[in-house]
């Protein structure tokens, strides 16, 4: 059955609980996995980084950063499975 366009939350939601899930996976196969092939391409991430910001506002200056994301193949991994569980649900 074919569902109308989505509210922009719930595709923030999929995205966050997915980054949490394939996160939690990570640092389970880093943990767990012997060294080798496997747990080099399971646990490879990129962490592109933005900052530091300095905004001066006369009265207060504010510095925010760096901040990063770290992205991993289980990440998107948890981001496919989160999404297809929503879309199953709801």
């Amino acid at each position: 059955m074919p569902h109308g366009p989505r509210r922009p939350g719930f595709y923030l939601g999929v995205l966050a609980v997915g980054f949490v899930i394939g996160g939690l996976l990570q640092a389970f196969l880093r943990r767990f996995l012997p060294q080798g092939p496997a747990k080099e391409l399971f646990t490879w991430s990129v962490t592109p980084t933005v900052g530091p910001v300095h905004l001066d506002l006369l009265v207060m200056s504010i510095t925010l950063g760096p901040v990063g994301l770290d992205v991993s193949l289980l990440a998107v991994v948890g981001v496919l499975v989160a999404y297809l569980v929503a879309r199953s649900l709801f």
